[in-house]
């Protein structure tokens, strides 16, 4: 940590000494330990070593910003002069800052230290337990790594932090075969501080690799109709990351083409929805302890009981439009649940369907959109029936929040995020 500090401090050095008004730097080492499987069979086992060292300069209210991977005084010495130049290429914009000096801060947190002899035992476990519970999958592609992360933060303006963190990551690609039949490919994501549960039990694991077995034999959907979404946590993710995006993110809100650039304070969804960025929270392992711009990172709820009680904005599009910061830059997204077990959900839905993966262009900013539902299943008066083949589903992103059919009790965290399976109302799913 210490050979950190000083790395920052010589490159704020740096770039003082060529003329910067104010700077900020940002160093970090990474250590990753990782085990590859393919085939079902360990491929290859390696350790590797990353520096990052981020330099950013404001001279005369223009900015320059530049990244190296070497940390030796040469390598500091050019990134400076790179920067500078690069800020005096641009265009002056009195937006440009730093955060100020607050509670300058150290962190330790997540599990810093790898334990590579249950990491090994765990990922062998998973492959047994893959092959026993699900014979037909084909593990494409297995990772499985331990990363210990130490990085620091520092500005001209006495903002500081310094930070060790460690986690397992667990990564599968896969699908299902039994015969001449396949089924499309599906991928499975947890990130976790502890190897205490045997790692099919995490996350959405063990549920991907049944639904994509039931994937083996699917029907084409005949005609088309209006129903019920009901999207779990893995295709939920990418739907409020579109939406969010697009309604409350810095691009949208800077050129003004956000359908809710004047809702703050208003009802933008059903009353049911809560939606926050949480990297404090327990369930997020190793979430953001500080911003881009060297803010400490707080939680906070983007919607409250369907009331939209902030935008996601950096600090310098913050500045540009007279709107709040965001409390973060991390994501770590949490929606509340509900009250309803997914089983009560399901048996409630006269026809829908159940959306594993979507496949589409980014939504516009009118919210449209309109893809191929993969890994889906139809669901007919109450009950999850065929698996389906390519099926086009579309709708409204901010329609859909207004049409919350149902929230389920039950929710899935993967270290990312925490979400519950949610059923919406108003969407198109059209066949041949």
């Amino acid at each position: 940590m210490h050979d950190l500090k000083q790395i920052a401090a010589a490159a704020l050095a740096a770039l003082r000494a060529r003329g910067a008004d104010k700077a900020q730097c940002a160093a970090r080492f990474t250590e990753t330990h990782e085990f590859n499987v393919d085939g079902g069979k360990f491929s290859l086992f390696r350790t590797l070593f990353d520096n990052s060292l981020s330099l950013t300069a404001i001279r005369e209210g223009r900015r320059g910003s530049v990244s190296v991977n070497r940390f030796d005084d040469a390598s500091i010495a050019a990134a400076a002069e790179n920067c500078l130049a690069i800020a005096a290429s641009g265009e002056a914009d009195p937006a440009w800052d730093f955060a100020p000096e607050t509670d300058n801060a150290a962190f330790s947190d997540g599990e810093p230290e790898a334990d590579l002899d249950q990491l090994f035992d765990r990922t062998e476990e998973l492959m047994r337990d893959i092959a026993e519970r699900h014979p037909k999958i084909l593990m494409e592609q297995m990772i499985v790594a331990h990363k210990k992360i130490t990085s620091v933060y520092q500005n001209t303006l006495g903002a500081a932090y310094s930070r060790l963190y460690g986690c397992y990551e667990i990564e599968l690609m896969f699908s299902a075969h039994e015969g001449e039949k396949a089924s499309s490919f599906f991928g499975s994501y947890v990130c976790t501080d502890s190897l205490e549960a045997p790692f099919i039990t995490l996350g959405s694991i063990e549920e991907d690799l049944s639904n994509v077995e039931r994937q083996l034999d699917t029907v084409p959907l005949d005609g088309k109709f209006v129903g019920v979404a009901l999207l779990p946590p893995s295709s939920l993710g990418e739907f409020l990351g579109s939406l969010l995006g697009n309604f409350t993110g810095d691009g949208v809100l800077l050129d003004g083409t956000s359908l809710w650039k004047d809702k703050l304070g208003q009802t933008v969804a059903d009353a049911r929805v809560t939606i926050s960025s949480a990297p404090l929270d327990p369930r997020i392992v190793c979430g953001e302890r500080w911003t881009g711009e060297g803010y400490p990172s707080e939680d906070y709820d983007i919607i409250r009981d369907g009331v939209l009680k902030s935008f996601m904005l950096s600090d310098y599009v913050s500045r540009k439009t007279g709107l709040p910061r965001a409390k973060n830059s991390a994501g770590a997204i949490i929606m509340q649940n509900g009250e309803t077990p997914l089983s009560e959900i399901i048996a409630g839905i006269e026809r829908g369907i159940w959306v594993g993966r979507f496949s589409g262009g980014e939504p516009g900013t009118s919210g449209d959109f309109s893809g191929v539902a993969k890994n889906s299943f139809l669901i007919e008066n109450g009950k999850i029936t065929a698996a389906l083949s390519e099926t086009m589903i579309s709708g409204n992103l901010a329609q859909i929040l207004q049409n919350v059919a149902a929230i389920s009790r039950e929710t899935v965290a993967d270290g990312s995020c925490v979400l519950p399976y949610a059923a919406f109302g108003g969407v198109t799913v059209s066949g041949k």
